[in-house]
């Protein structure tokens, strides 16, 4: 029998993916008598318990008993490590499906699962680029339906970050249009609000001096990603804290950069790279902007705080802007 064990840092796209191996597990079976659902506040003994017991309702391999464990990375110390016994030596007549949730997956769950031939399911979209458009494409492919390329690429930037609202748009579209190919004028009105956006995304357009990419991906942060003013100014200053590590620190090697900032490979050379961009009269120019926008997003303006947010991003990729134009 099988060993699935689903993580990631999107809960709804853990819980939809975890629901839909349990639909294939339960085929055209009976569910109350095979599937054993653990949630809440449930003994972890009980439940590995069950999974150790053939089921009594078992005639052939369709009928197997299927126990699930969720949120097992809110359990303690003691159910992880009646877990990983478990997965010393798991039941040949139960498939055991474990619902991690977001955070860290325990070495030792980790090690068990792999060890006794289990699979780790991670739902999230990847970050790099292409990687992201192929996770698309083979989602877009699961679900059986088509986009029009243009219709593709406004799917994927709309969405953002918000990607478990595809199964719910594409069963909208179906019912409308059928599979496809969407085109971008049947897409456009049943996309909603922009999705939300990888905090990193608003640092990335700032260093590029694109304002008005920046202004779109803080907008997607404070409105879909519901974020807070000051919490992006503190994502913003602590970017900023970084790159001052960098001054005076007589750097001047991607090696030097990762021994003072902690960071290794790519990230060191790109906060090296955009320091030496800014220089010190830079680093010294942003964090002023950073304090005139903390006060005035305390009480010192009566201006609404999306505009003086808007206000501060525009005029920190600016910054960058007018350095990238002078070198």
């Amino acid at each position: 029998m099988t060993v699935v064990l689903f993580h990631g840092s999107d809960q709804s796209l853990i819980s939809e993916a975890l629901s839909e191996r349990v639909r294939q597990l339960v085929g055209d079976g009976d569910r109350s008598l095979m599937v054993e659902d653990y949630s809440g506040d449930y003994v972890m003994a009980a439940a590995i318990g069950s999974a150790e017991t053939p089921s009594m309702f078992a005639i052939d391999d369709k009928d197997h008993r299927i126990v699930v464990l969720r949120a097992v990375g809110d359990r303690s110390s003691d159910d992880h490590q009646t877990l990983a016994r478990y997965l010393a030596q798991p039941s040949d007549d139960t498939h055991l499906i474990i619902e991690w949730g977001s955070g860290r997956v325990l070495k030792a769950i980790a090690d068990g699962v792999k060890a006794c031939g289990g699979r780790s399911i991670d739902p999230s979209p990847p970050t790099k680029t292409k990687d992201r458009r192929e996770w698309w494409e083979a989602t877009i492919e699961a679900v059986g339906i088509q986009f029009q390329p243009a219709a593709l690429v406004l799917l994927m930037e709309w969405l953002g970050e918000d990607v478990a609202r595809f199964s719910t748009l594409a069963e909208t579209l179906i019912t409308t249009y059928g599979q496809g190919p969407i085109t971008v004028a049947q897409l456009q009105p049943y996309l909603g609000e922009r999705g939300d956006s990888k905090p990193w995304d608003l640092t990335d357009a700032i260093e590029a001096g694109n304002a008005a990419q920046a202004l779109i991906v803080l907008r997607r942060l404070t409105h879909a990603g519901e974020r807070h003013p000051l919490q992006i100014l503190a994502q913003l200053h602590n970017y900023y804290a970084r790159l001052a590590r960098l001054d005076g620190a007589e750097v001047s090697s991607a090696a030097e950069a990762e021994a003072v900032l902690g960071i290794k490979g790519f990230a060191a050379e790109k906060a090296l790279r955009t320091y030496r961009g800014l220089g010190s009269n830079g680093i010294r120019r942003a964090y002023a902007l950073l304090a005139a926008a903390d006060v005035d997003l305390r009480g010192g303006t009566g201006l609404d705080a999306d505009v003086l947010m808007d206000v501060l991003v525009a005029l920190l990729s600016r910054l960058t802007k007018a350095v990238t134009q002078r070198s």
